[in-house]
């Protein structure tokens, strides 16, 4: 009995996705809930997992193949990879015979590839799952023109194969390697150019006295870790004059609809996470009822997910405000990108020891550099001014926050 392995449903406003990776080959056993096959759209990684215990039978879309909602990826079959084996190496005959003495199975639109460019699969180094050849191979042995010889014509001192990756290409060479834009980065790319073109951004900046509350952190930060469980960063006290600075300034967290100003009566908080993928903005919903605790904690978890690819498209959906932190980066000051529809974003920076005047005199303090951008169509020059003032504020006397005063 065979189980067809099929695209999962997609979210209503994405039409299609992309396959990343496939983990199995044709013949190879799987367990139950094991990740098959790896599907991206332009906000998530979906992993579609097997449905039982059995071996993968074939492959029916393969990488970087564009699929939608409910498409056949491959069939599953139930039993052993023993029982599985004949029909297996039967329908691997064509393509081990094709490949030659390559690594990796390849797929019918790469076995084309190679032919349109008079390679052979020996030709070309695999970096796909298990050596298996991809398009992108093809392509950059065929460009660079340095392919490696079948192993019976090369030269006793020639190299064993070419360098076909950026990571393998020595310094000095004038080699290039064309790879298309994730599904992730086109849509951030999108995103970004549509924030600059369709918004009124403006940038003001401040600077915060970091002393109080690294001295706080200092003082609470073990007691803190051992009765919530998680440590004690500066991303919740953040958050948390955020949130009351939102309060006092609902222009802030507000949102444009058409010739609409759309106010709301909760603050959805994004938080910039970096993965090996890109930029994400999970959001912290109602932010402004989270602990400290719960607001640490739940961002920890985030940045698990987001270095793991299993951030849900509902972590990233909406929000009414964005935080990023490029200060971790070592970022001195920048200007963010506003989060459209929302109307400003906090930029943190990094801590540098700097000299200021304090009653008169220059004394050293850790300060931070802050960086507010907001659309000008709904946000006026006063308002960003003072709400990014009131943050810097409530940071520096963080009793504030904790008195909502």
């Amino acid at each position: 009995m065979s189980t067809e392995i099929k695209v999962p449903t997609l979210p209503e406003s994405v039409s299609d996705a992309t396959i990343v990776a496939w983990h199995k080959k044709p013949g190879e056993a799987v367990s139950r809930d094991e990740v098959l096959v790896d599907v991206e759209t332009d906000k998530v990684v979906l992993e579609v997992p097997a449905p039982h215990d059995g071996v993968l039978e074939s492959i029916v879309e393969d990488e970087g193949s564009v699929v939608v909602a409910d498409q056949l990826l491959g069939v599953l079959a139930e039993g052993s990879a023993a029982a599985a084996a004949p029909a297996a190496a039967a329908e691997a005959a064509p393509a081990a015979a094709d490949e030659g003495e390559a690594g990796g199975a390849t797929s019918p639109s790469v076995r084309k590839l190679l032919a349109e460019n008079n390679l052979s699969a020996s030709d070309v180094k695999g970096t796909g799952p298990n050596g298996r050849i991809t398009k992108e191979d093809v392509l950059a042995a065929a460009k660079s023109g340095t392919a490696a010889p079948a192993p019976a014509a090369a030269p006793a001192a020639a190299p064993a194969a070419a360098a076909t990756s950026v990571a393998d290409m020595p310094l000095g060479e004038r080699e290039e390697k064309r790879v298309p834009m994730t599904r992730l980065r086109a849509r951030i790319a999108e995103r970004l150019m549509h924030a600059t073109t369709s918004t009124a951004m403006l940038t003001t900046f401040n600077e915060v006295n970091m002393k109080p509350l690294m001295d706080l952190r200092a003082q609470y930060k073990e007691a803190f870790e051992k009765n919530h469980g998680v440590r004690l960063g500066f991303m919740s006290m953040f958050v948390k004059a955020a949130t009351e600075a939102l309060k006092r300034f609902p222009d802030v967290n507000a949102s444009l609809d058409g010739n609409d100003i759309v106010y709301h009566g909760y603050c959805d908080v994004g938080v910039a996470v970096s993965s090996d993928r890109g930029l994400v903005v999970p959001v912290l919903r109602n932010a402004e009822n989270m602990s400290m605790a719960q607001i640490e904690g739940t961002i920890a978890e985030f940045g698990k997910k987001a270095r793991d690819g299993k951030l849900s498209i509902d972590e990233m959906t909406g929000g009414t405000f964005t935080i990023s932190n490029g200060g971790v980066f070592g970022s001195l000051l920048s200007t963010p990108i506003l989060n459209p529809p929302q109307s400003a974003i906090l930029g943190m920076h990094a801590t540098q020891q700097r000299p200021v005047v304090e009653n008169g005199e220059i004394v050293i303090r850790p300060m931070m550099y802050l960086a507010l951008s907001y659309d000008h169509r709904i946000i006026d020059g006063k308002g960003a001014v003072t709400f990014l003032k009131t943050i810097k504020e409530l940071v520096e006397d963080p009793a504030k926050i904790l008195l909502e005063i």
